[in-house]
């Protein structure tokens, strides 16, 4: 019988990916936009626009199976606006879903268990110390979802997930294109990073998944370095880019002055105060043997050759020049 997944977010990053491919699977794919929401669903998944509250999402999830909530905000002026959204969002999701009959998966953050370095990784059972606004509402979300009553949920927390699609590493590809690649951070702060096919395929376990009320890290056994994932970068790209080491206190100056530019101009900046406060960290590395006990689910792609394929893809875009290799 073809399975029913209602998808929050289904027009983002990760979203698009789990769309294809669920629809690929076979299952029939709704996707949730919000009314003034111009994006377009993949192909294959129907549309439905709604406001962000219980009665009309109830309406969109009748008859849903399982419901994957990706729909967040990762970056935000106004703290507010975190919790506007990772949190009251997640509200009205989780009462939606249980009113609707619908098991949840509820997609959070590792920024909700807060850093960790590599030689001792959060587990799931660690009590979470978020240290930004955004890990405090993912956090926060997760709380909401695990306190409804009668609900049946699982949540999932990715690590740094990349891939191609994504726009969050382009910026790094485009520096070593031309030559130069900044080293930000605390030095030997490792991090686990997550291929996006990789995160797709622990939400379809999850969904497959007839146990409920569980917490799962996602992310690759290996985690690296902010130094390893520039030298990667630099060889998918193809350029010797020259790494230069930028001094923590440069990273926070710049921090506190986009912040301000930030707050004045009314949009979020690549580089402010909570964004500092990751780099400075001693790392965001999690274990994540529950995933593969549990869910069946051990990371396929590693760093080297999912940065390789989002090379390939960014240059089949046009977002980067074509290799001169």
């Amino acid at each position: 019988m073809s399975r029913r997944v209602i998808v929050t977010g289904a027009t983002g990053f990760i979203g698009r990916h789990l769309s294809r491919h669920l629809v690929a699977s076979g299952a029939d794919v709704r996707a949730v936009l919000r009314p003034e929401s111009t994006q377009m669903a993949p192909a294959g998944v129907a549309t439905v626009r709604t406001p962000l509250e219980p009665s009309a999402l109830e309406a969109a999830f009748r008859g849903a199976d399982v419901v994957v909530h990706l729909a967040g905000v990762t970056s935000a002026v106004r703290p507010q606006t975190y919790t506007d959204v990772n949190v009251e969002g997640a509200r009205a999701v989780a009462t939606a879903a249980r009113q609707a009959g619908a098991r949840l998966i509820h997609i959070s953050s590792v920024a909700a268990a807060g850093p960790a370095p590599a030689g001792a990784p959060r587990h799931e059972d660690d009590p979470p110390d978020p240290i930004t606004p955004y890990g405090r509402s993912k956090l926060a979300g997760e709380g909401v979802v695990a306190s409804t009553s009668g609900l049946r949920w699982t949540i999932l927390r990715p690590a740094v997930v990349y891939g191609p699609g994504d726009r969050a590493l382009l910026p790094v590809f485009r520096l070593a294109e031309r030559g130069v690649l900044p080293l930000v951070g605390r030095p030997g702060a490792a991090y686990t990073f997550v291929h996006v096919s990789d995160v797709v395929r622990a939400i379809d376990a999850a969904i497959d998944r007839r146990r409920d009320g569980e917490i799962f890290f996602v992310g690759h056994p290996l985690p690296a370095t902010a130094a390893e994932l520039l030298e990667h970068i630099r060889r998918v790209v193809g350029r010797r880019a020259l790494v230069i080491r930028v001094p923590q206190p440069v990273v926070r100056a710049a921090a506190v002055i986009c912040d301000m530019a930030g707050r004045i101009a009314g949009r979020s900046v690549p580089l402010n105060r909570s964004r500092f406060a990751e780099l400075s960290a001693e790392g965001f590395v999690c274990r994540v043997d529950r995933l593969h006990e549990r869910l069946g689910v051990a990371a396929a792609i590693d760093l080297a050759d999912g940065l390789a394929e989002t090379a390939a893809w960014y240059r089949d875009e046009g977002w980067l020049k074509p290799s001169a290799r």
